[in-house]
């Protein structure tokens, strides 16, 4: 069994900006998988089926993004998750903006990198052992609020290629669920480009890691409300 996290926030008011990319791959594996996403018992959306022989359980907190450890926690319990199983069995979906629009890098393990929802589910899990799908949303621009950008949609020029990230994305999960880690990793995880030198191709230097309608209405404006959305 899999437990698939997209992360984001909840209300019209964030709907379609970068920070719910994660809420956007949930809907995309919901419809081709016919699952139905429904509110759950805990603060979350989520829905129950299968991708091939696999169960799964696709889910879309409402907690904010800063507390999105707390929904992944209660699920986690709820499905009996041992600390050791969570390596396999948790997918957790999100923006990067550490990468180009509409790129996605598959990761079995690693620190938050900044991102608030990741650090508050590593606080939650104590562990960095599972898998997250990261999905590039840009940078800011120089200068540029970065609340103001995730909180933001993407350009309308970018949107076709920040589709196809999103559904690029779904499709990882289910090659992650269907034929493993590894499988998924080699697939989407993008490669250098070999460098062309007098005398044939040089290995590359070495590189770091570096809508459902029945969306939760509220639209709090309170400055407690809006840090924990990013």
């Amino acid at each position: 069994m899999f437990l698939i996290f997209g992360l984001g926030n909840p209300g019209r008011r964030y709907a379609h900006s970068r920070h719910n990319i994660g809420f956007e791959v949930i809907d995309v594996l919901a419809r081709d998988f016919d699952i139905r996403i429904k509110e759950s018992k805990f603060a979350a959306f989520a829905g129950e089926g299968f991708i091939g022989s696999n169960k799964i359980v696709l889910i879309k907190p409402t907690t904010y993004m800063n507390l999105s450890g707390e929904a992944v926690r209660d699920f986690v319990r709820w499905y009996k998750i041992e600390a050791q199983q969570l390596a396999s069995q948790l997918i957790i979906v999100y923006d990067d903006i550490s990468l180009p629009i509409g790129k996605i890098r598959i990761r079995e393990r690693g620190s938050a990198g900044g991102h608030n929802g990741m650090k508050s589910i590593l606080y939650q899990l104590e562990t960095e052992d599972f898998i997250r799908v990261r999905v590039g949303v840009g940078g800011k621009p120089e200068g540029g609020n970065l609340s103001a950008h995730v909180l933001g949609k993407v350009d309308k020029d970018d949107e076709a290629t920040m589709v196809g990230g999103i559904i690029t994305a779904a499709a990882a999960v289910e090659d992650i669920v269907r034929s493993g880690i590894e499988f998924a990793m080699n697939k989407h995880n993008p490669s250098p480009n070999p460098k062309v030198r007098r005398g044939g191709l040089q290995p590359p230097a070495s590189t770091g890691d570096n809508t459902i309608k029945e969306e939760k209405e509220n639209e709090a404006s309170s400055t407690s409300t809006e840090q924990q959305t990013t």
